[in-house]
């Protein structure tokens, strides 16, 4: 993009480019590649040095990027892979040596409950010497489902539900998610037995939080049963939990259940964690990008959270303000990290969508070229296609051409995915093999 460009579409592809720089940033094989090292019978990964073939070496993937991991993995690792598993949204990309699970997200199913069976039996049995590579990224929670005794999968299945839908954070629903399973809050480091593990981690969560990440199920948990059930209060989703959920959190806050893994656990002391790849990754490569592209180019949030639609207006109206400024350069504001939706209608569309379109209003007529994009690094947003979507400053007067309903109508809708189709502003990738959370974008033309 030239210095000078003034047009709408010249934004646009600025856009594109801007975020395939920072989908690069987020490839899970270069990640896995440049953080698992091994010259010989030693391997270095997350800060310690194992020696290979004193034990067994098995292979555990979880998350929307678990295949592209696996790959990088198999390439590291080859003939000292002894087992494993991957499980993961898609089969598209091949492995080799990993066999491999594809089960349902963002909703846990049978396949997700069969992987965690299998996962069971793999770690079963480990001995002292064996080495566990563990490679997590967004997704696992959904994708590895193992209700705590006594819950069935749909309960765990409508909490996470109903959570969502009332527009819960991650840290919230991992929260509750962690202390209705057996794996997440540290279980999976629980069953290690004598053996050690290395876990390496693609975050889709604001602040990498490992105990957050993929719901932890290799780090402690901070958070208690108290935490939890105070959660489905505040919002509003206790009375309409499943019973047995609720019998579940009551008893574990009388401490009739066991509390999720805690700091000082022996088991922890035998886990390497490393977050290899984040929201910023990906965010500080769009900078450089836009940067390349002669746009003044600015970090300004990588830990953008709150309710879309709100976020959405927000951003709308400072980049009105700053297409308003008479002497400023075309420039490029970027953000990263997760907002959430809180569902009303039956609409289509996810968080990145709704955030595009509650900032349409505020760019109306705008007399810069001005663009607020929202897109999610797995391909996936929310019930729709697409990855996220864009509007500009004729978004608004396009829409009402084309006898679309107001923006407000279409947010008490939850139909921003509906809204933008019809504006040919939907962006539709596919699953991209990677999750780092969302990469948010203002651009502002000469």
């Amino acid at each position: 993009m030239k210095p000078g460009a003034t047009t709408d579409r010249e934004l646009r592809g600025a856009l594109l480019r801007i975020w395939n720089a920072g989908l690069a940033a987020a490839n899970p094989e270069q990640l896995v590649l440049s953080h698992l090292r091994r010259s010989g019978r030693n391997l270095r990964a997350a800060g310690g040095h194992f020696a290979l073939g004193t034990g067994r070496l098995l292979v555990l993937a979880v998350g929307k990027a678990a295949s592209r991991m696996a790959q990088a993995a198999e390439r590291r690792l080859g003939a000292w892979i002894d087992g494993g598993l991957v499980v993961d949204v898609s089969a598209a990309v091949p492995l080799r040596r990993l066999r491999r699970i594809v089960a349902g997200h963002p909703h846990p199913d049978r396949r997700g409950s069969q992987a965690a069976r299998e996962v069971e039996r793999l770690l079963a049995g480990l001995r002292r010497g064996d080495l566990v590579v563990a490679l997590l990224s967004g997704g696992a929670s959904a994708l590895l489902p193992a209700p705590a005794p006594g819950l069935r999968l749909r309960d765990k299945r409508r909490a996470a539900q109903l959570l969502m839908q009332a527009g819960a954070g991650i840290e919230e629903l991992n929260c509750v998610r962690r202390h209705i399973s057996r794996f997440k809050g540290g279980g999976l480091a629980r069953g290690l037995g004598p053996a050690r593990a290395v876990v390496l981690a693609l975050s889709d969560v604001v602040g990498d939080d490992p105990a957050t990440i993929a719901g932890g199920p290799f780090t402690p948990d901070p958070t208690t049963f108290a935490d939890a059930l105070a959660i489905c209060r505040r919002l509003g989703v206790w009375a309409r939990l499943p019973p047995a959920v609720r019998e579940h959190l009551l008893a574990g806050r009388r401490g009739a259940r066991s509390e999720t893994g805690k700091a000082g656990e022996a088991c922890f002391r035998r886990v390497r964690f490393r977050v290899i790849g984040s929201g910023l990754t990906s965010a500080r490569a769009a900078v450089r990008e836009a940067r390349a592209l002669g746009l003044q180019a600015r970090l300004m949030d990588p830990r953008l959270t709150g309710e879309a639609c709100v976020v959405g207006t927000t951003l709308g109206l400072q980049a009105r303000r700053w297409a308003e400024r008479a002497r400023s350069r075309p420039a490029a504001r970027v953000y990263a990290g997760e907002t959430v939706v809180r569902v009303q209608g039956r609409g289509r569309g996810g968080r990145n969508q709704e955030l595009a379109v509650a900032a349409a209003p505020a760019l109306d007529g705008a007399r810069r070229a001005v663009l607020v994009a929202s897109l999610g690094t797995d391909g996936i947003d929310g019930r729709s296609p697409a990855a996220g979507g864009w509007v500009d400053r004729s978004s608004v007067a396009r829409a009402r051409q084309a006898g679309l309903r107001p923006v407000e109508q279409v947010l008490a809708r939850n139909d921003s995915f509906g809204y933008l189709e019809a504006l040919g502003d939907a962006h539709i990738t596919g699953p991209t093999g990677t999750n780092v959370g969302d990469l948010i974008a203002v651009l502002v033309g000469k």
